[in-house]
């Protein structure tokens, strides 16, 4: 095996569908071993569900770098120009009542979901509850508050829990529960790190449908408007 290359393995802790990894932590993850692309956002491309509690093989690839599942190749990452647009954030006080207008309550596609699974237990999961926002049209928001239990060693938030809080969110403003989706690619733009204990605000905008693909933006904001990071994705149905 060539000395560059890497092996990941994604504990079973960040799943979205079962037995294969949440799709934002999956790209986040990827995107943390990407320093050699050069400037510019990452942006992922996964081609088949990462796998959890599974050797991954990372190799790098003139301009890109690819995951491999043995034989199978299930992401792709690379750096871009340009930057991502970004979603108005809204009244937290709103985004505080989101549990109780989120759709994943009963007949959640994924209830273990890392993210926004509902049969986690607090601290374990990150239980956000991306709801839609009244007035808005395919707009959800929610509330996230980094525990403890998301941090590294050093006790900070990882980026690719960033991109996990940034991924369901945009997931939600296409209607998951009738149709479920999985994310299929995602490029993020990280700009302040969160701090644990700390109250932020998600917001998420559906830009486009066309057949069985969602295409949406999301932001992450502090209590005082500033923008932590921004994303954009694109979702694709699934058979349920």
């Amino acid at each position: 095996m060539p000395s560059s290359d890497t092996v990941l393995t994604v504990s079973a802790r960040f799943n979205g569908p079962p037995k294969a990894a949440n799709g934002g932590y999956a790209c986040g993850l990827l995107a943390a071993h990407t320093e050699d692309l050069g400037e510019g956002r990452r942006a992922v491309t996964l081609h088949a569900p990462v796998p959890v509690e599974t050797p991954l093989l990372l190799r790098k690839a003139g301009r890109r770098t690819h995951l491999w599942a043995g034989e199978e190749l299930i992401a792709s990452a690379s750096s871009e120009k340009g930057q991502i647009g970004r979603v108005d954030p809204v009244d937290i006080a709103v985004a505080r009542t989101s549990r109780e207008r989120f759709g994943g309550q009963v007949g959640h596609p994924f209830p273990t979901c890392f993210v926004c699974g509902m049969d986690r237990a607090d601290g374990d999961g990150l239980l956000l509850t991306p709801a839609p926002v009244p007035g808005l049209i395919r707009t959800t928001a929610c509330v996230w508050r980094p525990s403890p239990a998301v941090t590294d060693t050093r006790g900070h938030v990882p980026d690719e829990i960033v991109w996990s809080v940034l991924d369901c969110p945009g997931g939600w403003t296409a209607d998951p529960v009738a149709e479920p989706m999985v994310l299929a690619r995602m490029s993020a733009e990280l700009y302040t790190r969160p701090v644990v204990g700390a109250e932020y605000l998600v917001v998420a905008r559906q830009n486009s449908r066309s057949g069985r693909t969602s295409s949406n933006t999301s932001t992450l904001y502090d209590h005082v408007g500033t923008v932590l990071g921004t994303a954009t994705a694109v979702w694709v149905a699934v058979n349920p």
